[in-house]
């Protein structure tokens, strides 16, 4: 074993390390003092604070910056002699000849960096005259949340750093020379002008209040902190929750997170002041006569008990449905669709998955066995080639997109399938922008190119799957020049794309809504997979499909049984063996037959099938498609349950609203879309009349004759991992920090990547799948020649319930309709002109913004906010297989308004 020497002392080496790094490992964080180290930025050197002398075997002694100089063996480092001694306190006097005094009154005094280091090095008084530039810099309260006093900047480059490195936007840099050396912003410009994403990685990084933000999130690290898991999008990032008297104050993130590595977007870490907005509901109200009045939880409860018990008993369980959330925890979904089937008798279960990623799941499951993703987001670290299917994950996924923006930056391989020219695009060396709805048209061309060219893993399709004869028969017959028009891709920019996937030795695929909110999206998440199979892209490091998951925990919902036809852990309810077995463990008798999906829901409703329906935290008449219709469903089903936050457009069709608890104020777990199981930690108390939704379930279920105990995480992931295969390892108690990754063996191991020696099927599938065009294009093109496409903007979450009512909502306010040049030409739209845009189903009036971002034809636009309520015009066609609403596909025509927007 190769040793180095610590003050004298000997200790182990590891390939790699720096003398800062090897120090640390051996003797903590204390012994050598940094200013321009930080644990998520590469070693820079600028500061040299944490010099240290070396002497070689030669005996030749030498200071160094110890962050970027490599430990070598048989090294003697010295870190605190008189020589360093004397360095350090050199260094720091001379900072703070350019640093105001002013301690005591500064928001970062008790958690400085500086004044920590200052300290350490014995600082006592600075013998050098004060600088007279950085005093007079302006402070910057421009923006929403990011603030910046730059008189307070010690010029260590940590936030320039951070924004290059971590988030790789390149907004900050450094002007000037000598004294006058300080950052800015953009071309010079405040913080709210310039291209800021709001991330606050600069502000975390920052060592003194030189950036910071409204939060002042730096001066309270030191208060109570608690760790949880991010609502919002499926990246899943930790949090580290700050708390005083009940009130949250800040939220950073923490550096030993393997999620998000001290990393994450505005709304994590900015968007959080929903949680005790005036808007909160904060008691039960039933409607009386057309109004909603408040109610206590008895009355509340007697009522839906009531009801639900004489549908039961008149009609039978079959008018009654749920639908529950990815909002809510892992337990809370399973105790959902438990009460559903055990309690109600049904299996009319459904979840936001559904109008998401349900194709996902069915296709992956039809090709894998497993509907969920085959590797972990770090694995495209040791990728050489990285695809991105129908996801723009800078907006969506902000901190897994950021990840894939700095390897494409570093020139890694990027292919990039998208009707819209996202920032991701502008880095990849192939961008097949394709028209909205031809995905099968353009992975079939791949496909055909890369049989064709003979770049196929003939070994692993002989060894590990079936029916590849047939499917390449299919796809060697395909007139790629039809495919070509139809897609209005070139053929040759496709087999590129082909080429630079099969021919790379780890390909690794992520894909999102804009695969699977199509009338084809399940047999296009088979054709990716398919893609990986072809080329032996499964099974082990660098590779893989890996879904982008939409909301917190759409996997997590999946995975408990939020569906109609599989129970928790995705078993078939119509297996009589698996129903038996589920029958066992729940102690009543189950339905045998699958239940509705949630346009089936619909369905049944406005035929009179539906009697009852209760909906926990999901805005189904603003997400889901065709509104209207959706409002019709809500009207004509006699008795509607709405479990909430907010008084949202659902709620305001309920018969009994239920104020329910946000993800700070109770305890469970999230699924990631990496399968990673994590914590929820209870932050803070439930806001006064609210309740955990797993304890509202709970007290149902009870009080409808099932004998539940009350929710607890420790005791429901006991239940779960009895009934759910890959839970089977999981406790509380083991998923420590960081989770585990599903599925879990009952001695605890998890897995990082799956189907390695084999498919959870046995072999992997090849079925082949001709394109089809979409019925909505077939039936109003001629009428209705635009195609809209819906997309998620970075600072507000699908209806933007939660993001609405907080800063978020000062930088984004409202929804624009994206559109070409040459079409707003057509129509004498000018940016910012209110523009009509009609479909087959309705009509809405939003905002233009002129963009090369999409072709001429195509259309984007958002549904964030409600005064817009863009699925007015949305169509009900889905996709063929798992019923997912195609939001990527609406015909609609356009033309300017004549309504002139009043400008307060």
């Amino acid at each position: 074993m190769k040793t180095a020497y610590i003050n004298n002392r000997p200790y182990a080496i590891q390939n790699g390390e720096s003398i800062l790094a090897f120090t640390r490992r051996n003797l903590g964080n204390k012994l050598i003092p940094t200013l321009c180290d930080a644990p998520n930025l590469e070693a820079f050197g600028s500061c040299r604070v944490c010099s240290v002398d070396i002497q070689n075997g030669d005996g030749t002694t030498r200071t160094v910056a110890s962050c970027h100089t490599p430990v070598n063996e048989g090294q003697h480092i010295f870190t605190n002699s008189e020589n360093i001694k004397r360095l350090r306190k050199n260094i720091i006097e001379l900072v703070l000849t350019d640093h105001p005094l002013d301690c005591l009154t500064c928001e970062v005094n008790g958690n400085c960096e500086l004044q920590d280091v200052a300290a350490q090095v014995g600082i006592r008084e600075v013998r050098y005259p004060q600088g007279a530039n950085h005093l007079n810099r302006k402070k910057d309260l421009s923006h929403p949340y990011m603030t910046s006093d730059l008189s307070k900047c010690i010029n260590c480059y940590r936030c320039v750093r951070a924004c290059d490195e971590v988030q790789g936007e390149m907004v900050l840099s450094m002007a000037g020379r000598g004294f006058d050396a300080h950052i800015i912003k953009g071309v010079d410009q405040t913080f709210n002008d310039s291209d800021c994403v709001s991330c606050g990685a600069c502000a975390q990084a920052c060592p003194t209040s030189a950036i910071s933000d409204v939060f002042q999130s730096k001066s309270v690290v030191g208060k109570d902190k608690t760790r949880t898991v991010c609502t919002y999008c499926g990246v899943g990032c930790n949090l580290d929750v700050a708390v005083e008297d009940t009130k949250i104050l800040s939220i950073q993130a923490p550096f030993d997170a393997e999620v998000n590595h001290g990393h994450t977007c505005l709304k994590g870490r900015y968007a959080f002041r929903f949680y005790n907005h005036p808007d909160r509901l904060r008691t039960p109200l039933i409607r009386r006569n057309g109004k909603f009045e408040e109610a206590t939880w008895e009355e509340a409860y007697d009522l839906i008990v009531e009801k639900l018990t004489a549908y039961k008993h008149d009609f039978g369980a079959d008018f009654i449905a749920g639908i529950s959330s990815s909002r809510c925890t892992n337990e809370e979904n399973y105790l959902m669709q438990k009460f559903i089937r055990a309690v109600i008798g049904t299996n009319n279960i459904d979840g936001c998955a559904r109008v998401c990623h349900s194709p996902t799941a069915l296709g992956m499951q039809r090709t894998f066995g497993t509907g969920a993703a085959t590797n972990s987001v770090v694995d495209m670290e040791i990728a050489d080639c990285l695809m991105i299917i129908g996801a723009n994950p800078t907006d969506a996924h902000p901190v897994t997109g950021a990840r894939l923006k700095q390897q494409a930056m570093k020139g890694k391989a990027l292919i990039v399938l998208d009707p819209r020219r996202t920032e991701l695009a502008r880095f990849a060396q192939h961008h097949l922008q394709l028209r909205p709805g031809t995905n099968v048209a353009v992975l079939n061309m791949m496909i055909h190119f890369i049989i064709k060219d003979g770049l196929v893993d003939q070994n692993f399709i002989d060894t590990r799957t079936e029916g590849y004869e047939d499917f390449k028969a299919a796809i060697l017959e395909l007139d790629i020049n039809q495919l070509e028009a139809v897609s209005g891709v070139p053929a040759e920019q496709v087999r590129s794309a082909a080429h630079a996937y099969a021919n790379a030795k780890n390909a690794m695929s992520f894909h999102g809504l804009g695969v699977t909110e199509h009338s084809q999206g399940t047999f296009a998440v088979m054709q990716i997979a398919e893609l990986a199979m072809l080329t032996g892209n499964v099974g082990r490091p660098g590779v893989g499909v890996n879904p982008l998951r939409g909301q917190n925990n759409v996997q997590g919902s999946a995975d408990m049984g939020v569906q109609p036809h599989q129970g928790a852990g995705y078993l078939d309810v119509t297996n009589p063996d698996i129903r038996k077995k589920y029958e066992a463990f729940y102690g009543v008798q189950l339905p045998a037959h699958v239940g509705y999906k949630i346009p089936e829901m619909f369905d049944a409703a406005l035929e009179g099938k539906l009697k009852a329906i209760w909906i926990i935290g999901e805005d189904v008449v603003q997400t889901d498609p065709n509104t209207q219709k959706v409002i019709n469903a809500l009207e004509a089903t006699d008795f509607v349950v709405v479990q909430e936050l907010f008084m949202t457009e659902t709620a305001k069709y309920a018969d009994v609203i239920l104020p329910a608890s946000s993800f700070l104020e109770k305890n469970g777990t999230f699924t990631n879309g990496e399968r990673r199981v994590q914590r929820v930690n209870q932050v803070i108390e439930p806001l006064a009349g609210t309740k955990p939704d797993g304890q509202i379930i709970v007290e149902i279920m009870n009080r409808m004759g099932y004998d539940q105990p009350d929710y607890t995480p420790e005791g429901m992931l006991e239940e779960i991992s009895q009934i759910v295969p890959f839970f089977a390892g999981i406790s509380w108690e083991k998923l420590g920090k960081n989770g585990l990754q599903w599925p879990v063996s009952a001695d605890g191991k998890d897995s990082k990547i799956i189907h390695i020696d084999t498919f959870k099927r046995g072999k992997g599938a090849f079925q082949f799948h001709d394109f089809s065009e979409s019925e909505e294009i077939e039936t109003y093109s001629l009428e209705y020649p635009y195609i809209l496409t819906t997309n998620r903007e970075l600072e507000h979450y699908n209806c933007g319930t939660m993001t609405r009512r907080t800063s978020n909502v000062d930088i984004l306010t409202e929804d624009w309709l994206l559109i070409n040049q040459y079409d707003a030409d057509q129509h004498a739209i000018s940016d910012g002109d209110m523009v009509v845009m009609e479909s087959a189903r309705g009509q809405i009036e939003v905002k233009a913004k002129i963009t090369d971002e999409v072709k001429p034809g195509i259309l984007s636009s958002t549904f964030h906010f409600p005064e817009i309520m863009m699925n007015m015009i949305t169509s009900d066609v889905s996709d063929s297989e798992a019923k997912c609403p195609e939001y990527k596909v609406v015909a609609v025509r356009i033309r300017k308004s004549e309504k002139v927007e009043v400008v307060n």
